[in-house]
């Protein structure tokens, strides 16, 4: 697609709105005390502040091959652009991760005709955000898609020549020859600056429901912030999370003492399918597969007879009754979740 379709807002859209936008500007700063930011040698006083920092790739130590050239991560237009040249018909590739972010990359990579070998430490792929059923449509889906996925397989090292990526080393001993490597194996909030301002942190940038942190002037959102949830606290990392979260803190930092009350939800585009994920699987302990025609499928997660989450593969019905069935706190009869004749929406009224 093109550029200008991945924006959130469209380059007017902050002159008109009074914005300044300064883009390649690294903070390299923050004096709480003063309510000053560093910019450089540039100095920039605040009222409030906003640390939306996001997150980082995890990249691969250089003492394995991970700064070898043709290995990339995927976070930014600019990763996907250095990517963009590599991935072409008849190329070969290893992904390392097998969770969203690696299997989406696969299936791109697969679709444009690269020869794709996957690989995964844990049992099975999407291990940490996902059941089984899950695992095994995922897995399916992509080898019929002709990609090769070694599940509780690792990558050993990666060598090259000329320091360029060549070869991949596995666990097992096995050689995976490559033209380009792409690293999907998580992320860290983006708290570099929030520490050096000295701010509490708590698997991110602590934040009160409000998103406030443990100075009164900075808030946060996104990746970046951790915040109370359930009785705990929690971290998401998803698109829908950024933007709603940074809404309400917007209207916290002008006066609106509003608690952000987090309903997360996620998707994955993978060859023809759309994987939307309603609420968080956190604690479930039985799985209810609805099946439908062709791809079509759901499984629903629950902790004893309460409904927590939901996985729709081109099912938006199935997706749409659960998200609102959790957002409203009810659950989901199983018997009925599991009839594919059966009709979800009366469930709403229930």
């Amino acid at each position: 697609m093109e550029l200008e379709r991945l924006f959130l807002r469209p380059a007017r859209f902050y002159a008109e709105n009074n914005i300044t936008l300064r883009l390649g500007s690294r903070v390299t700063a923050i004096d709480p005390v003063a309510r000053t930011v560093s910019i450089g040698d540039e100095v920039i006083a605040y009222d409030q502040l906003a640390l939306t920092t996001g997150s980082d790739p995890r990249h691969l130590p250089a003492a394995i091959g991970g700064d070898l050239a043709g290995v990339f991560v995927v976070r930014s237009l600019g990763d996907v652009d250095a990517m963009a040249p590599h991935v072409i018909e008849g190329k070969r590739t290893l992904i390392v991760g097998g969770g969203y972010i690696g299997l989406e990359a696969a299936a791109v990579c697969a679709k444009r005709g690269v020869k794709v070998t996957l690989v995964e430490m844990g049992d099975r792929i999407l291990q940490r955000v996902a059941a089984p059923e899950t695992s095994d449509y995922v897995r399916a889906l992509h080898t019929e898609h002709g990609v090769k996925i070694l599940e509780g397989t690792g990558l050993q090292r990666l060598e090259g020549e000329a320091g360029q990526v060549t070869r991949a080393i596995l666990s097992d001993g096995s050689v995976v020859e490559v033209d380009f490597v792409v690293v999907g194996v998580g992320i860290t909030p983006g708290s570099q600056l929030a520490e050096m301002a000295g701010l509490e942190l708590d698997n991110g940038i602590k934040t009160d429901a409000q998103g406030r942190t443990t100075d009164a002037a900075i808030w946060s959102a996104g990746d970046c912030a951790s915040f109370p949830y359930k009785g705990g606290r929690i971290r998401l990392e998803s698109v829908p999370n950024a933007i709603d979260q940074a809404e309400v803190v917007a209207q916290n930092m002008m006066g609106a003492a509003k608690d952000y009350v987090a309903t997360p939800w996620f998707w994955s585009d993978q060859y023809d399918v759309k994987l939307q994920i309603a609420g968080l699987n956190t604690g479930f302990d039985s799985v209810v597969t609805r099946t439908g025609e062709g791809r079509t499928a759901s499984f629903w997660y629950y902790t004893g007879d309460q409904l927590v989450a939901v996985d729709a593969m081109n099912d938006p019905r199935a997706y749409m009754v659960g998200k609102r069935l959790i957002d409203m706190g009810k659950s989901a009869d199983k018997s009925v979740v599991a009839d594919p004749a059966a009709d979800l929406k009366p469930l709403l009224k229930a």
